[in-house]
């Protein structure tokens, strides 16, 4: 990614399909990736959304405005190499996730968590065909190897591109299942950040807002949400 202040080096930019997929051209020339290879995406929706940011720099070019190039520039320089350790930093996430560890049971925020994640947690499992344990507290308690396997089946199913959105929506969320979501056609993505991050909204309303933790919340959520659109632009 180019350094904050670079000045703007370009006049026009396009998208154009190539031999091995679609690129953003810069003034006619195509773009890298930051590893330094050939910025290939799979498809028009994508190319044209990458295009759409870099368009919309300034006379200075920010690296903050490169949300979705950023991960189309992982799963090309670090994803697609290496596919099976991308899949092995993921599998973790469903083993700890965030929609099986509740309070205890009585707690009312178990009865909100209840009301808002087993729906979820549940169309998770008929969708994997695998059930989860649901677990009191917060200390850890191995998922069973069948519902990992099944993980491990899906991922395995992903292209470069999907898996580097699930890194930042599993990652985000601290739920890899609350991914796998997003993943849905008629998934909300809106909501499912509203529900992977229920404990920290009702803390929230017992005790007060902080402005800066907010800010760093609102910014998390952003990236939540371009993942989730970026996943959706991958699959065309």
């Amino acid at each position: 990614m180019e350094d904050r202040g670079v000045k703007r080096f370009y006049r026009d930019v396009t998208a154009a399909e190539m031999e091995g997929g679609w690129r953003v051209l810069l003034d006619g020339r195509p773009v890298k990736s930051v590893g330094g290879r050939a910025q290939f995406v799979p498809n028009q929706p994508l190319a044209e959304a990458l295009a759409a940011e870099w368009a919309a720099q300034g006379e200075e070019i920010s690296p903050a405005g490169f949300i979705l190039r950023d991960m189309a520039d992982f799963a090309i320089d670090v994803v697609a190499p290496d596919r099976d350790a991308a899949i092995r930093e993921l599998v973790p996430y469903a083993d700890t996730d965030t929609l099986c560890y509740r309070a205890e049971p009585g707690d009312p925020l178990r009865r909100e968590q209840d009301k808002v994640w087993e729906p979820l947690l549940i169309a998770a499992e008929a969708r994997l065909g695998a059930r989860f344990e649901r677990i009191g507290g917060v200390m850890h308690r191995a998922q069973p190897a069948e519902a990992m396997l099944a993980v491990e089946a899906v991922l395995n199913g992903h292209d470069a591109f999907i898996l580097a959105a699930l890194r930042n929506l599993a990652g985000l969320a601290a739920s890899l299942l609350i991914g796998l979501t997003a993943l849905e056609d008629d998934a909300d993505p809106s909501a499912l950040w509203a529900a992977a991050h229920l404990e920290e909204d009702w803390q929230a309303r017992l005790w007060g807002r902080d402005a800066e933790a907010e800010a760093r919340l609102a910014a998390r959520r952003e990236t939540f949400l371009a993942a989730a659109r970026f996943a959706a632009l991958s699959r065309g």
